[in-house]
């Protein structure tokens, strides 16, 4: 179960919040708590998007910086061993 949070809107965005959450068969916590999740899950996979992105970007920068496969099993690109092969 989740904690209680208090939240203050004045009386017309409140009348409106309810008015949207019953055409949606919710409760205004429950219309409340829709909105933040999603809210959240959107920047979360505009994150990740990103930082997949910026790592795709500088993926040879990064394996000439490291100089070795950090993820044991991962193929190496160049000779096409994995790292438990090497050891």
């Amino acid at each position: 179960m989740g904690k209680q949070t208090n939240i203050r809107l004045d009386d017309a965005i409140k009348a409106a919040a309810e008015e949207r959450a019953k055409r949606r068969g919710l409760s205004l916590q429950g219309y409340v708590a829709d909105l933040i999740e999603a809210d959240v899950n959107q920047t979360r996979a505009a994150f990740m998007a990103g930082a997949a992105a910026f790592l795709a970007a500088y993926t040879d920068e990064f394996d000439e910086a490291v100089g070795e496969d950090r993820y044991p099993g991962h193929a190496d690109k160049q000779t096409g061993t994995t790292s438990r092969d090497a050891a």
